[in-house]
Order: C-alpha cells, then structure tokens, then sequence
C-alpha cells in the first residue's frame, strides 16, 4: 500500500481530480438527505427503557456481587493489555508483522492482512475481544424477562456488527487498497452510488442489493406464460398456459405473501415452481396482489380474504366448472388462507379439498427472531407511522427484514458498494428482496396487534365477519412444509401450528435452509434435502428426532400429495371464458406497481 511514485497516489493528476468531483457529489448527497421522508423515530431502535433497564440490572448485581462484576472487567482489561504488549514484542524485532493469530472463520476478516499486518491485526483482535466483553455483560444481565433479555441480546449484537472495523474505510484494507490502486476512482464510484440510492429512495438509505437494469418482468424474469384474466381493486389472478394435453381436474390456486411480490416463485425458468406445477399437468391460478397506496388505509385482512381469497376461489370454480379448488398460501398468505379456511368452515362451504401452507405461522406464541420488533414500542410507532401515511411503507419492512441479517444484507453490501465503488450483482433472488410492497395501514394493524401480539387466531379466536375464527377449525387436509434455518417463520413455530388444526389428514415436510431458498429449490439443482415424519402428535423435538431425511427438493413429494387429492385427468383448459376475457400477459399490471426501474 506504499509507493514512491508521484504519478500514483494522492499526487497524482487523476487522484487530484477524483477528489475534486466529491464536491459536485457531495451537493447532491446532502440534497437528497434533506428530502429525506422520514419514518416515526419510534421505529428507529428500541425503547431506551430496555437498556435503562439492563443497566439498573447490571449495577444491582455490582452491589450485591461486586467480585463477579470485576473478575469480568478484570479478564476484558487482561486480554486488551495482553494483546497490546504482544503486539509491541513482536515490532520491537524490527519486523512489520503480527503476531501469531489463530482467528479463523468470519468472512468480513478474509483479506490477509488483517492476519499479517500489525495494524490490521491489533484492530480486528481488539474488535473481537471488545465483542466478546460486551456479550458476556449482556448475558450476566439477570432481572429481565424472557422477551426483553432477547431483545436486549439482539440490538447489543446489532451495535457490535454496526462497530465491525469492516464498516469503516480507515480500517478496512480492503476498501483503502482499492483507493490507491483506483487512484480514488473506486472512492468515487462508491459515493456516487450512495448518492443514487439515496435519491432513488427519497432519502432513505436502502442498499442496491442487485443491479435493477439486469432484469425485466416479463422478458427475463416472470416469464412463464400466462394471462391476467380477472382483476379488482385487491389482486391481478392470473392463469397460466398448460404445458400438458391433460391436466388434473381440480384446479390449483396459489396465493403468495403481498409483502413481496408473487415472482419469487417465477424467478428464471431454472428456478421457477410457476414452470414446473404446469409441467406436472395442473391447471394452475395465482393471485397477483396490488402494492397499496395511501388510498387503500382502511383496507384491512377481510378485504384481502373477500376480495382475494373467496373472489379467486369463486372465479376459478365459475372457469373451470369444479366445485373445489386446491390452495396454496406462503408465508403471510398461508396465515391469511388459514383464516380463511375457519371462515369457510364456519359458513359451511367445502370450497378448498386441501391446503399447502409455506412457511406459515398460525400459531405465534413464539415470536422468534422477529420477538425484538414486535413488542409495544416498535407496534406503537408502527401504528403512528400508518396514522400519519396511510399505509405501513414498504422501505420499513424490508430495512427490519435485513436488520435480521445484518451482516449479509447490510453491511457487507453497502461495503462493496459505497466503500469499494462496485456496481450491484445481477442477481435474482436479490432484485426480488428489493422490489418490496407497501402494507394497508389498517391490515398491518391488525396483523401486528391480533395475531403476532395476541396470538388471538390460536389462543381465544380472531373476529372477522361476525365470526371468532379458530386454528382449529381448519379441518381440510394440509401439507405444511417448513424451512429448518428459517428466521421468519421458524419450522418448529410451523409445526406447532399445524398440531393444533382439525384436520383428519396433515403432513408435514422440513426443508434444508432458509425462508427462501428452502422453499424455491428446484428437483434439477439437487440441492437441500428434507426430512419427514408421519407422527404428528409428538412435540418438535420428537418429530425431528425421529424425522427420515431423503436427499433432493421436496417438491415431487409434495406432487405425490397434491396429486391424491387432484382428481382425475381432464383435457387441458383454454385461458378464460367468456366472463374473464384475457386482460394482459402475464406477470400482469399489479406486480409492476411501484416498481425501481
């Protein structure tokens, strides 16, 4: 990183002039900041209550048991001078090196000289064992209860990645090795895209995590065809073409989560579960649904169930002549489909012969990793941010999504762009995450506060349409498929869900990895396995114990299911009928809506 170059470095005519165009940027960045739309500070961090309490906490255990307190200081305060003297012994050799350092592991320390070079070195050590220090106080933190003492971990562990030497252009080498090869190009670059973003999000600092130009709906992304052959105010249902001569009689409906859109299910043609359902010989029907405006407030879960579940239901029944649909329902639109269900139950309509639920929580005792924002300081803002606006802005779900993964979708991505100037992949799963959804203010509401907070679907029953909905008043038969690393809707949070229902026949299914890439796993990548376990009535840990594990996507079990249920082969349908004329091709009208590009 040294040189005795005048051409190159901070004397040279180029280095001067990429310094000089950061004045014209920097205009630009602070404009955009001052445009800023800014969310209710409520939603920012936690309540200072719960670090007021930890800190009353921590002194009271200093009062009653100081030697403990100490011996803790006392280790933090040896392992920082212990390392500083090694440090100094090993440059008073007259060498510029490290000391040894066994440290493996974390990919935000890959570059070798955090290893090599004494200054790197001494940082990241003394960023480990202040991480480490701040760990240990957090978890001798005894008087809070179980909810506040998880919250309490999580944003401690947000503030040690926010301090990660990583994230900061002084200490990553990285970042500063590229500077000077760049001659400050890369410097450049890199505020001009956090100016872009900035100003492509009305102030609000989003990470690009793909690059957006890469892709288009419908020409290399949602390209399965199909057309929209009903809309309303709610949802585009689009049916696709079938691929086979025959089909099963019994139609298909898909219903995907309406915080993203329904394309995360018709990424490429490698990867798409649309594709590959009609290559199976099913007709098949998703629900597409509309990214809400302010006008669109007072919209709430039963105009999402009547004006999406049973509209759909009844429209696909009206096509293709049958009297019941199977259903799919992923994530949220699982929960959705399982109320619907109850309803339906309640009115005595046999519509829907079976239910395939995503990764869908019914029962949300366990709030799991998403426990940090669900309590009453983040749900107080939340409501006073839809009061003011209207609906529940899409930038706040997915900034409290990433924070999940801070690191991963976060830091390491605003890094490479903003520090290391370089322009975002072209990525698919990527450009989906950030093709987000506003929520209707009065829906989040009552999501947040009856479901996620007072459980109220599994535990006393959820009011709709003059009726208390009950889980267990699904009785239809259900595959319930659950992902084993899921940091949304944790598998075993799923299975005792799925426990609680009615029905006679129930299936459940545990896919290798994550919320995502558990559930978009193709049969051709031969990728994540399963596991599967026909005993239902043991607790979580049981099943999983008892659980056989096939190698592969989960998928063609799953169709030897639906299949039982599908009925017998028919003659392919024709798009449409007369009373649904086909409208646009698919991907349809909606899912463009609010679209960045």
């Amino acid at each position: 990183m040294t040189t005795n170059d005048d051409t190159v470095g901070q004397n040279s005519p180029q280095m001067k002039a990429n310094l000089a165009k950061i004045e014209a940027l920097s205009e630009r960045l602070l404009k955009a900041v001052s445009g800023k739309a800014k969310a209710n500070p409520a939603l920012n961090g936690p309540d200072q209550a719960l670090f007021t309490s930890a800190m009353s906490s921590y002194w009271q255990k200093m009062v009653e048991n100081p030697a403990s307190v100490f011996e803790t200081q006392a280790a933090y305060w040896g392992k920082s001078v212990k390392h500083y003297v090694e440090a100094q012994q090993v440059l008073a050799k007259g060498k510029l090196e490290a000391p040894s350092d066994a440290f493996q592991g974390d990919r935000r320390f890959s570059n070798p000289m955090w290893n090599t070079h004494p200054y790197f070195n001494f940082v990241k050590q003394q960023y480990l064992i202040n991480s480490e220090a701040i760990a240990e106080a957090v978890a001798q933190v005894e008087d809070l209860d179980a909810k506040e003492k998880r919250r309490l971990t999580y944003f401690s562990q947000q503030i040690i990645d926010m301090m990660a030497p990583t994230n900061f252009l002084g200490t990553n080498p990285d970042a500063l090795e590229k500077a000077v090869a760049t001659e400050g190009q890369s410097l450049l670059d890199g505020l001009e895209n956090l100016v872009g973003d900035l100003e492509a999000n009305e102030g609000e600092l989003i990470v690009k995590l793909a690059d957006e130009k890469a892709f288009k709906l419908g020409e290399n992304i949602a390209t399965t065809p199909g057309k929209v052959i009903y809309r309303n105010r709610m949802m585009e249902l689009i049916q696709y073409t079938p691929v086979t001569e025959t089909v099963h009689e019994t139609p298909l409906i898909m219903f995907p989560p309406w915080i993203n859109k329904f394309y995360i299910l018709d990424l490429k043609k490698q990867n798409s579960m649309i594709k590959w359902i009609t290559e199976q010989g099913y007709s098949l029907f998703v629900v597409s649904w509309i990214n809400p405006d302010d006008s669109f407030a007072n919209a709430g879960l039963e105009d999402y169930v009547d004006d999406g579940y049973l509209t759909a239901i009844r429209e696909v029944k009206a096509i293709t002549g049958q009297e019941q649909v199977n259903c799919i329902g992923y994530c949220i639109a699982g929960t959705t489909l399982s109320l619907t269900m109850s309803l339906l139950k309640k009115r005595g309509d046999k519509s829907i012969k079976s239910a395939t639920l995503f990764t869908a929580l019914t029962d949300f005792s366990d709030q799991g990793e998403f426990t940090p924002f669900l309590q009453n300081d983040f749900i107080d803002g939340i409501e006073e941010e839809v009061n003011a606006n209207g609906l529940l802005r899409s930038f706040i779900m997915a900034r409290t999504f990433s924070f999940l993964r801070s690191n991963d979708l976060v830091y390491t991505p605003a890094i490479k762009s903003y520090m290391m100037g370089e322009a975002p992949p072209a990525f698919d799963l990527l450009f989906w995450n950030g093709d987000g959804a506003n929520l209707p203010g009065r829906m989040a509401v009552q999501y947040l506060r009856g479901l996620c907070q007072s459980n109220e679907f599994a535990d006393g029953g959820f009011e709709m349409f003059g009726e208390t909905l009950h889980l267990k008043d699904v009785d239809v038969p259900v595959c319930s498929i659950a992902c084993e690393t899921d940091h949304i809707a944790a598998w075993k949070t799923c299975y005792h869900g799925a426990k609680q229902m009615s029905s006679k026949s129930k299936t459940f299914i545990v896919t290798q990895s994550g919320h995502i890439a558990g559930i978009v796993n193709p049969p051709s990548r031969n990728r994540y396995g399963h596991y599967t376990n026909d005993d239902m009535t043991l607790d979580a840990d049981a099943w999983m114990a008892g659980a056989e594990f096939s190698d592969g996507s989960w998928w063609p079990r799953w169709e030897s299911w639906l299949k039982k249920r599908s009925g017998k082969q028919i003659a392919a349908l024709q798009l449409g009928d007369d009373m649904h004329p086909e409208l646009c091709d698919a991907p349809g009208t909606y899912v463009k809506l609010n679209a960045r590009r």
